[in-house]
């Protein structure tokens, strides 16, 4: 049973995906160690839930990101908007992000002396293969350089047969100068699509990963 210090009737216009519910829980079981005076960045955040969380949990300053279309994006501000916990709280901030391209805009909600993110979000995004090497860029661009900063990669095969292609994602951040290791495997009660194709228990899984510098090599 998941326990969200944030409403879910609060987020308007998507789906809650696998992913972003296990991700924000994750969160909240972690939230000393990876959310307090942290600055966070969620790339692809579609309802934002996991933002919100840390938003509420204390981080010092959270950038909630989707595809630069006006639609998704006003619906990241509404979400904010209207979560009660956070009307005391202007730590948070949505903007429209293509992965890849300049973190300027990103970096510009941080304080001057920081030279990135200290934790990266990444939930439910892996579909994307096309888009892998973009990702990767993009957090060789806003994580910060330090042992203690950590991307959080949340994902659940929906195609299962196209496993491996999701997986790939991580072999390409291994080249990018990261290092990488699998911290959680959770079934959830049912699959998000029941008339989808392929291996119900994977369709149902999420896998969590984190990815960190390898400051040995980067």
């Amino acid at each position: 049973m998941f326990v969200f210090i944030v409403p879910l009737t609060i987020l308007k216009g998507h789906l809650l995906w696998n992913a972003g519910q296990v991700v924000a829980l994750y969160l909240e079981q972690h939230a000393e160690q990876l959310i307090r005076g942290k600055t966070v960045l969620e790339l692809g955040a579609g309802g934002g839930l996991p933002s919100l969380v840390s938003a509420v949990l204390g981080a010092q300053k959270v950038v909630v990101t989707d595809y630069p279309d006006l639609d998704l994006i006003l619906n990241l501000r509404h979400n904010i908007q209207h979560c009660s916990l956070l009307r005391e709280k202007p730590n948070i901030v949505a903007e429209g992000f293509l992965w890849g391209s300049s973190p300027e805009l990103l970096k510009s909600h941080l304080q001057p002396s920081m030279e990135g993110f200290d934790l990266l979000i990444l939930a439910d995004i892996l579909f994307n293969h096309s888009e892998h090497a973009k990702l990767v860029a993009t957090l060789r661009d806003c994580l910060k350089r330090s042992d203690k900063s950590v991307a959080l990669v949340f994902f659940t095969p929906y195609r299962p047969w196209l496993l491996e292609k999701d997986l790939n994602f991580f072999q390409l951040a291994r080249d990018g100068g990261f290092l990488v290791s699998k911290i959680l495997e959770r079934t959830m009660d049912k699959v998000m699509f029941e008339n989808d194709p392929g291996d119900e228990v994977l369709r149902k899984t999420v896998f969590g990963f984190e990815v960190r510098w390898n400051l040995e090599r980067s």
